[in-house]
């Protein structure tokens, strides 16, 4: 089961990104804004920069966990992308509501720090045995 986690953080990602495209679709009918306007009320634009803020995370956080799998196994990096995503789920909520988003933000990007720092060690270190053995 534990192999499965990161393919299990990588699904909920998917599905985190589905729920904000739908929250931006209805604040869209909501308000009356129509694409490709990307500015309106305040609560919109809330639903929106958390969709733009989300869509660029997630390209840092999942290469990050995919290239720390191989190096560190599946348990470690699916447990950190797992805090990503409810951390980013978090924010979604806080944010959209015009709540403090400083929190949920901070502990996203710290899962992305550890994630992004544990696949550059992880490839020095193999890079280093393999000149090593050379």
């Amino acid at each position: 089961m534990e192999q499965q986690l990161p393919q299990l953080v990588t699904v909920l990602t998917m599905f985190l990104l589905a729920a904000i495209v739908v929250a931006v679709g209805r604040a869209r009918g909501r308000h009356g804004i129509h694409a490709p306007t990307m500015t309106g009320p305040v609560e919109f634009e809330r639903v929106l920069r958390v969709h733009a803020n989300t869509l660029e995370n997630t390209v840092l956080f999942l290469p990050c966990l995919w290239l720390c799998v191989p190096y560190w196994g599946a348990f470690w990096p699916g447990v950190i992308g797992l805090v990503w995503v409810l951390a980013r789920g978090w924010y979604a909520v806080a944010y959209g509501s015009g709540g403090n988003r400083g929190p949920a933000f901070t502990i996203s990007i710290v899962a992305n720090a550890v994630l992004l720092v544990g696949a550059l060690v992880g490839v020095l270190r193999a890079m280093w045995i393999l000149a090593s053995a050379a």
